[in-house]
């Protein structure tokens, strides 16, 4: 595992973003991990958070030259990626959001920040992807604005686990949008870093190796 995985995941752990224990999802399964990402709330999480998306973006030479932040969860994290690319790596691309209404005066359209335009490639940055309610919601808008390519999304982490079908929301994207997703980090990762002493949990593996073998794709 790349030593900045393993520092992301640390960095889940000390925020209590990362928790362990009996969870129960929206979707109704009982979890014995849960990811928390409104634990993220100050300028040093989200700097710090910024930097983790870069290095994801950075690592599999994702090709886009604005990153597109759905509203709201996704605003803050574009803007931090970008911060990060431009500062730590020299790396400058744009960013911009959606609005969640129209706005007619001003600063008009669908989209606030970097103008969008026919054949840009764009990559959009989330949280968590569980069913991928957020990018069916943000690629009309997109796609009103401009043709532009979406070359890619970045998340936190995948959960590697199936939606209602037999695959992941992470293939599902990929097979209905063709859109690749990618993840800071994997729960098999988390896994890993449990079994390899980098965070602490040791109690909890037989209960994550259980519910990925029932869920796990």
């Amino acid at each position: 595992m790349l030593s900045y995985k393993q520092r992301f995941i640390q960095f889940m752990v000390e925020n209590e973003v990362l928790l362990f224990g009996d969870f129960t999802l929206k979707s109704g399964r009982k979890a014995p991990y849960f990811i928390n990402a409104g634990k993220y709330r100050t300028g040093s999480q989200i700097a710090a958070l910024g930097e983790y998306y870069a290095e994801c973006f950075l690592e599999h030479k994702v090709d886009a030259k604005t990153l597109i932040g759905p509203a709201y969860k996704g605003i803050p994290l574009a803007v931090a990626t970008a911060i990060a690319l431009a500062k730590n790596h020299g790396v400058d691309v744009g960013f911009c959001f959606d609005r969640k209404e129209v706005k007619d005066h001003g600063e008009g359209g669908m989209f606030v920040g970097q103008a969008l335009a026919d054949g840009d490639k764009v990559a959009i940055i989330e949280d968590v992807m569980t069913s991928g309610k957020a990018l069916r919601e943000v690629l009309p808008k997109i796609k009103a604005e401009a043709n532009v390519d979406v070359t890619a999304m970045i998340i936190s982490v995948d959960r590697q686990e199936k939606g209602t079908g037999e695959k992941s929301a992470v293939q599902e994207a990929y097979d209905e949008f063709g859109v690749k997703v990618y993840s800071i980090v994997t729960v098999e990762d988390i896994i890993e870093a449990i079994e390899s002493g980098v965070i602490a949990g040791r109690e909890h593996l037989d209960a994550m190796r259980a519910y990925r073998a029932q869920y796990g794709v």
